[in-house]
């Protein structure tokens, strides 16, 4: 069997495997490793010697095996279990053989690359969440223009279910890495990121002259608004303004790791990481693992 088709035939059985596992089986076991920073640090460096070199770094897919991570957060493809199943069995006629690892350490990749697929609210990074929220509200600014809980600015976006629509990573890189954006969740691997259209410094002039400063919030041909510096909704008929100036630049600090000590940084993450609601658990994915323990 060619590479190519091997690679095909690998995506159909990691696509239809949790399906076919869930009919008349019962739960898998639960990871015993789950939610654990310790672990997943571990599963990470794991997962770097032993499955790089074909799926890739992150999950993002190699030149041998398909992606293992997704932009959305409810196509998960594969429970725990059956992602254990996978390392530990491989998939037959596929270059995915047995992995020689105990079970422990299969259970520790698992849980890593849980943690690439699940949002932040999955896998809360740790800290002293508490004193987080005091970075949150005084030193790190972050109400000046984000809203929390009912208050806060109106010039960023609302952060009251940040963790459960982004990843930890992603949160983590918006506060230290300069230009950045995610697609959706921050789970899609694209080569290039679409532009960012919102929250954008935008100046507009209005047709006897006026100047108006603002952050962008939605545009089309006809119309576009904006949150003004005054704290205000403004509204524009395309046709009535002389000019709309856009800056391509987000006004959002990336150098939170050098505004903050080492300890108020990892407390404003484990914060901000545990901002949201979890949704409801995704019933009858997977099954038990097989075979005798390592």
């Amino acid at each position: 069997m060619n590479s190519a088709l091997a690679m095909a035939v690998c995506l159909l059985l990691c696509t239809f495997r949790p399906i076919l596992a869930q009919r008349g089986g019962a739960p898998g076991p639960v990871n015993p490793f789950q939610g654990k920073p310790e672990a997943i640090h571990e599963g990470e460096s794991l997962y770097a010697q032993k499955c790089t070199g074909c799926h890739g770094p992150n999950g993002a897919a190699g030149e041998i095996g398909p992606a293992l991570v997704s932009g959305d957060r409810t196509d998960f493809g594969a429970g725990d279990a059956q992602v254990f199943n996978t390392i530990r069995n491989g998939v037959t006629g596929t270059p995915m053989g047995p992995q020689n690892l105990s079970q422990d350490e299969i259970w520790k990749i698992t849980t890593y690359i849980h943690a690439l697929r699940g949002t932040a609210i999955d896998n809360p990074l740790p800290g002293d969440a508490a004193h987080g929220e005091q970075i949150f509200w005084g030193k790190g600014q972050c109400g000046t223009c984000h809203m929390l809980g009912g208050k806060g600015g109106l010039t960023a976006p609302d952060l009251n279910n940040i963790a459960a629509t982004r990843k930890a990573s992603t949160i983590a890189d918006a506060l230290t890495k300069a230009q950045h954006h995610e697609y959706d969740s921050g789970g899609a691997h694209l080569k290039s990121l679409p532009p960012m259209d919102s929250y954008l410094p935008v100046h507009v002039t209005t047709a006897d002259g006026k100047v108006i400063d603002g952050i962008l919030l939605n545009q089309d041909g006809y119309s576009l608004q904006i949150i003004g510096n005054d704290q205000r909704l403004h509204s524009f008929d395309r046709a009535r303004v002389r000019r709309v100036d856009i800056e391509a630049k987000s006004l959002m600090p990336t150098d939170y790791d050098k505004r903050l000590t080492p300890a108020e940084f990892k407390d404003l993450l484990a914060f901000l990481t545990r901002q949201g609601m979890k949704p409801p658990p995704a019933g009858g994915r997977g099954g038990p693992p097989r075979g005798d323990d390592q």
